[in-house]
């Protein structure tokens, strides 16, 4: 056990932390590894490989995820906003060469193969570009001649353009939910609401007749018709798993259902554990939300602030879209479910974010007295 006396970075670090966001990303990662056990198996049999095969990917990835995580929580906020900056760049790069150079899947150009290992670039660019926003409204509120809220509009711009463009139309809604919401939350006049949701209404519109997926899902979605097996699969699964599931390794449904290891492992979840398993998983995605949006209600820093809120909508928006698609409340769209779906990645972006959460909500008693006294000083509050 380590010691409050003790003065190192290790001791200043266990102290510091938020140990109930430490506690619940390892938890998650933990019933991710789990239920890549359960659903996993069937998914490498069909495709002619060994049966844990994924199992021991995913195992693999959970070293250098959980690295990442503890090593950038170690991170002051001035140090996360650089590494951001750095991030952002090399994802942008990346995402960029990626369209002409990157390996196509299913007609979009996402992934780069680096040694036998698919790496997906905007996986990293989001917590990197929720980060570098947050930054920028930080520092239009802090001095209003920064035009910090313009750049982060332009930013915006080129993110969500390198996203359609590859195309990746549920992380381009994502991107968009989150930053709208952070804008948001910087004090977006009304006028920029209207006009920024107009422009959102209008890219739904014009994606749904550009892009045939797009369309095809809308309609299946709608009507019912078409190529719905997977979700029809998914809801079969859920339904049969009832309140308390079919027990760990008797799902059926899971073997005929192409990715119950990614985008539909909370079906998998449902149909071997039950409907109360997966309304756990529901609420520890809640209470990372709920937590992550205290923690920014009672910062006195803007850029922690909005960062933390960011982040956490970020992990909470996608596990929303991942857990709609399993229960058919919305189209289907290929999106992971954070830190339990199986994916490189995903995963060892995720924590990056995480990373980024736990660095930033860390208790600094010096940083708080400092924030204390600068405010008295702006608000004219005597001193204590």
């Amino acid at each position: 056990m380590v010691s409050r006396a003790d003065r190192g970075p290790l001791a200043d670090w266990f102290w510091t932390i938020d140990r109930y966001f430490l506690v619940t990303f390892i938890v998650l990662m933990g019933l991710g590894f789990m239920l890549s056990f359960a659903a996993s198996p069937a998914v490498a049999e069909r495709i002619g490989l060994n049966s844990f095969h994924f199992v021991e990917r995913h195992a693999i990835f959970l070293i250098p995820s959980l690295a990442v995580m503890i090593g950038l929580s170690f991170l002051t906020p001035r140090q996360v906003r650089r590494t951001a900056v750095i991030i952002l760049v090399l994802s942008i790069v990346m995402m960029v060469l990626a369209l002409f150079f990157g390996v196509e899947i299913k007609g979009s150009r996402r992934w780069f193969s680096i040694a036998g290992i698919s790496v997906q670039p905007s996986e990293f660019l989001k917590p990197a570009f929720v980060v570098v926003c947050a930054w920028l409204f930080a520092e239009h509120a802090r001095q209003p001649e920064i035009p910090g809220n313009l750049f982060a509009i332009i930013l915006f711009g080129i993110v969500g353009a390198l996203l359609v463009a590859q195309p990746d139309l549920g992380q381009t809604i994502l991107t968009s939910a989150v930053w709208g919401s952070m804008f948001f939350m910087a004090g977006m006049p009304w006028i920029w609401i209207i006009m920024l949701g107009g422009l959102g209404a209008g890219g739904l519109v014009s994606a749904y007749y550009i892009f045939p997926h797009v369309a095809g899902r809308i309609d299946r979605f709608m009507t019912g018709e078409g190529d719905t097996f997977q979700v029809d699969t998914a809801r079969e699964a859920i339904i049969r798993g009832n309140w308390f599931g079919q027990g760990p390794g008797e799902g059926i449904v899971k073997r005929i259902l192409p990715d119950s290891h990614t985008d539909f492992i909370f079906s998998v979840a449902a149909e071997e554990f039950g409907i109360i398993f997966c309304m756990v998983l529901v609420a520890i995605f809640a209470f990372i939300v709920i937590r992550g949006l205290s923690h920014a209600y009672r910062e006195r820093n803007d850029f922690n602030r909005f960062a933390v809120a960011g982040l956490v909508l970020q992990i909470g928006i996608q596990s929303m879209i991942n857990i709609g698609v399993n229960l058919e409340l919305m189209p289907a769209k290929g999106m992971t479910l954070p830190l339990i779906s199986y994916g490189g990645s995903s995963m060892i972006a995720i924590c990056v974010t995480a990373g980024f959460i736990l660095a930033l909500t860390r208790h600094r008693p010096e940083k708080r007295a400092q924030e204390r006294s600068l405010f008295r000083v702006t608000h004219g509050v005597p001193a204590e």
